[in-house]
């Protein structure tokens, strides 16, 4: 029998059907302009992350027992956060967080609950409310709110819809080269169907990996800093920060993309760390990229739901409610982790499985609009987040 390899196999067969929207590395991006020298960079971790393994409770002691293998040692290589130990793939990180441009809050959510659909979450992350047409994002809101908005309002980059940025507010289009070519329809059937069944989803993910390698093969842009290894930093994800960076660094001033890859449901350990040094990539691009611009940006990284407390029997978890938002930028107050910790005892958990979220996430999108805009509470809480009561200044803003 004939020996087919798996990455031929790729480039001359699936690689056919898959385009830049099937890349963890490669997804939309929109963006826009306004009066305003402060910048604000939403980037939404599509999947789930898993907040307990990217900034671990370290003094919690429910957590050994929660999860015997992915915190077997939670502060080996970690940065330590006090209370909390960030996961070792933030190590790159550690100057940006001792000058207080990294963070992360602990223990947020948006209002989703119970049902943990991975597109229902993301819909709601995006539009900001369970309300209106469902269709329209709250960084359009934003956008709407302000006078004297720029003629090229937005633009969209990728080929797929950016929720988030949609709206009455006006928006273009880009799309970077690849050859790569499935739509974001046929990968969000792929995903669906793969989801339920652990063998086909665990076959999927294998696939998806090598497609990522080979889309980093063909990245053709230049990059900007060397990886962990010494080597240029790659990768469609360091593209879209580099033109990110380039946009924010000229006359735009709110920009959002996603970074898939982060449904962790087996064998969490190798996958997850990917995805944060995609995620860690990308942050030092857009600080190298953005230049003395930095010091008026705010990075907010949220994700639609957090994960259980306890790992499951395959290395994995599964769909939660509470999780963790990270957060960079000169205009943030990092090195430290915000929020109100509820604990890991069974009896504090969130239907006795999941982290208690303790504050909405859009409270803190909504406080680091107030400071890096200027907007009044009462837009915010009106037409930004319709119905959010934004709660106490959790200080986010320097």
């Amino acid at each position: 029998m004939t020996r087919i390899d798996r990455r031929s196999l790729l480039r001359g067969g699936l690689a056919l059907g898959c385009s830049a929207a099937a890349s963890p590395l490669l997804t939309p991006m929109a963006f826009a302009s306004a009066p305003w020298e402060n910048r604000l960079v939403v980037i939404v971790l599509r999947g789930a992350m898993d907040g307990l393994d990217a900034v671990r409770p370290a003094g919690d002691p429910a957590l050994a027992g929660l999860r015997p293998t992915l915190a077997a040692n939670p502060r080996a290589g970690a940065i330590d956060a006090g209370y909390f130990a960030l996961h070792p793939a933030f190590d790159r990180l550690a100057p940006m967080w001792r000058r207080g441009e990294f963070g992360a809050v602990h223990a947020v959510s948006t209002p989703y609950r119970d049902r943990r659909s991975h597109v229902d979450g993301q819909d709601l992350l995006e539009a900001g409310t369970a309300g209106l047409d469902g269709r329209e994002g709250w960084l359009n809101r934003l956008l709407q709110t302000v006078p004297g908005m720029a003629a090229e309002t937005a633009y969209a980059i990728g080929r797929e819809e950016m929720l988030i940025l949609s709206g009455r507010a006006a928006a273009q289009r880009w799309a970077p080269d690849t050859r790569l070519r499935l739509s974001p329809q046929g990968r969000r059937l792929l995903e669906g169907m793969a989801h339920d069944d652990p063998l086909f989803r665990s076959a999927l993910g294998q696939a998806m990996e090598i497609v990522d390698d080979l889309a980093a093969e063909d990245a053709r842009s230049g990059p900007v800093l060397p990886g962990p290894d010494g080597a240029p930093l790659r990768g469609d994800h360091v593209r879209l920060a580099e033109f990110a960076a380039s946009r924010l660094a000229g006359e735009s001033r709110i920009a959002s993309f996603s970074i898939n890859g982060w449904d962790t449901h087996d064998r969490q350990q190798a996958p997850f760390e990917r995805a944060l040094v995609r995620l860690v990539d990308t942050l030092l691009t857009l600080e190298a990229g953005l230049g003395p611009a930095w010091d008026r940006t705010a990075v907010l990284c949220v994700t639609e739901f957090g994960r259980t407390a306890a790992e499951n029997g395959t290395g994995g978890t599964d769909h939660g409610t509470g999780g963790a938002m990270l957060f960079a930028g000169g205009a943030l107050r990092g090195g430290r982790v915000l929020g109100d910790w509820p604990g890991l005892a069974e009896a504090d958990l969130y239907d006795r499985r999941d982290l208690m979220p303790t504050r909405d996430l859009r409270a803190h999108a909504g406080w680091a609009m107030r400071g890096l805009f200027g907007l009044d509470r009462s837009v915010i809480e009106e037409a930004v987040f319709p119905g959010l009561d934004l709660g106490a200044d959790p200080g986010l803003l320097l």
